[in-house]
């Protein structure tokens, strides 16, 4: 990757994919793409549908968004009542179709489907061990390693073959599997990655459908009802029998990524049992009480600083409105092949309003800053439209620490906030002041108003790891630079 390429990429942190499982239903298939295109905001580099018919796995893959893949007449050649589909973005194993999901595998426990959410941790001593037990690899994903596990466990059912497999990995797991009639769904003990389960009631008496996704933005396209979230350390099976559940591990500590709530789950999905917008408006309220300033209009960097925006308006009082806009229609395509072109790349995407902020004394609300070079580029669109002061505001702690959860995120030294104090990122991104929410402020809002508070990972912002299966020299933040 060039370094101009580097910069885009790395200036938004991107979590790495989405999952989603279907039971019992004449248009499996369909289901299953309606869903993806859900949570097509959780990866958007490949898409994948496998589906079952009671005899055969059939799977479909293919690299770009989901609707330039799963057309009508490819959906057509998915037969099954069941199926589980799975939308990428690449951390571990390189973004090539060979690594799409699911992967299906003829294992010595029968043929198995798997989707994955999130990165396994302690990846390279299992796969070792694997390897000296004989197992061949067709693929450098995780994915590949549980189905290893599991047709190397020396338990008897499948069932206690897959608990077995999932109690000897760690790090971050929702996952989605399929056997010629049964449908598996998991997460891992510290409940990293959201998983839920819904269900569709079916007609005249027929048996309901049940459908499993990595947010439950998906259930409402499929009108299923929510009924609950599969919980950290739990494996639920569905079946003709219907649906069964057992806990591999209910020991460990919980730890949700806290930047789901931040970030990357759309606002109307309700995740860790708790919606997002709720939590990213009271974001925006405990923002403007912690780092209020005098200003005419808080302009939210879309989409994602849109919520947040909206708290902070409501709190301080000062008017919200959209003085930039979004053009939705540049794409992950867009090429930026020369210098003169890419300086206008934040330009393409994001425009601004002259009439709202000329003469204005403007703060930017956005969720985080990565590198900041984005960042500058947008305070200077915006000062350059006429505005008088242009004050920054983050509805997060600064991210100083790499994630291995599943989330694609730079090493310690092109993270702006691991190299630099708070008055030189201000500097360098060319505001009039900069704030960031506190951690504290950002662990409250995710957790105001709820009977049972979740637990959150915040190793991003704090350097403190939930798993121990981490190399020290890859997470130690690089040293200040003058």
């Amino acid at each position: 990757m060039q370094d101009h390429e580097a910069e885009e990429h790395f200036d938004k942190l991107r979590e790495e994919c989405g999952v989603m499982a279907i039971y019992n239903h004449d248009d499996a298939a369909r289901l299953t793409y309606w869903g993806l295109y859900s949570l097509q905001h959780r990866g958007q580099e490949s898409g994948g549908i496998a589906t079952a018919d009671g005899e055969e796995i059939h799977d479909l893959k293919g690299m770009g968004l989901v609707s330039e893949i799963f057309t009508d007449p490819v959906l057509e050649k998915l037969p099954g009542r069941m199926a589980i589909g799975h939308t990428r973005y690449s951390t571990t194993g390189d973004s090539a179709l060979l690594n799409a999901q699911p992967i299906k595998v003829e294992s010595t426990k029968g043929l198995i489907a798997i989707a994955h959410n999130g990165n396994l941790v302690n990846l390279g001593t299992a796969r070792e061990r694997l390897e000296r037990d004989g197992a061949i690899f067709q693929t450098t994903s995780d994915s590949e390693i549980i189905v290893q596990l599991i047709a190397h466990s020396k338990e008897t059912t499948l069932v206690d073959c897959i608990a077995d497999s999932l109690g000897q990995v760690d790090g971050a797991f929702s996952i989605v599997m399929m056997t010629r009639n049964r449908i598996f769904a998991a997460r891992d003990p510290h409940g990293f990655r959201p998983l839920s389960m819904g269900r569709i009631a079916g007609k005249d008496g027929a048996p309901d459908t049940f459908v499993f996704a990595s947010e439950t933005c998906a259930f409402d396209l499929l009108h299923a009802k929510y009924e609950r979230d599969v919980e950290p350390g739990e494996l639920v099976m569905v079946s003709e029998d219907g649906v069964t559940s057992r806990y591999f591990n209910r020991e460990t500590k919980q730890a949700s990524c806290i930047f789901e709530h931040v970030y990357f789950a759309r606002p109307d999905s309700r995740i860790f049992g708790r919606w997002v917008q709720k939590s990213r408006e009271e974001m925006g309220r405990t923002l403007a009480r912690e780092s209020g300033v005098p200003a005419d209009l808080i302009v939210p960097v879309p989409d994602s600083g849109v919520t947040a925006a909206i708290g902070y308006a409501n709190e301080s009082g000062i008017p919200f409105n959209f003085g930039l806009i979004r053009n939705h229609y540049v794409g992950r395509t867009f090429i930026q092949p020369e210098q003169r072109v890419r300086d206008f790349g934040v330009r393409m995407k994001l425009n601004p309003v002259r009439a709202l902020l000329e003469g204005k004394r403007v703060i930017l609300i956005d969720d985080s800053i990565i590198r900041g070079t984005t960042s500058r580029k947008i305070v200077r669109m915006v000062r350059a439209a006429g505005a008088t002061e242009v004050h920054m505001r983050i509805s997060c702690p600064p991210t100083i620490s790499p994630c291995f959860y599943g989330v694609d995120t730079p090493s310690s030294r092109d993270l702006i906030a691991a190299n630099n104090s708070l008055d030189e990122i201000c500097k360098y991104i060319e505001a009039d002041s900069l704030a960031y929410l506190s951690l504290e402020g950002v662990v409250h809002s995710c957790t105001t108003g709820d009977e049972k508070p979740n637990g959150y990972c915040t190793a991003c912002y704090t350097g403190k790891y939930p798993t121990q299966w981490v190399d020290v020299e890859d997470i130690l933040p690089a040293t200040t630079t003058a």
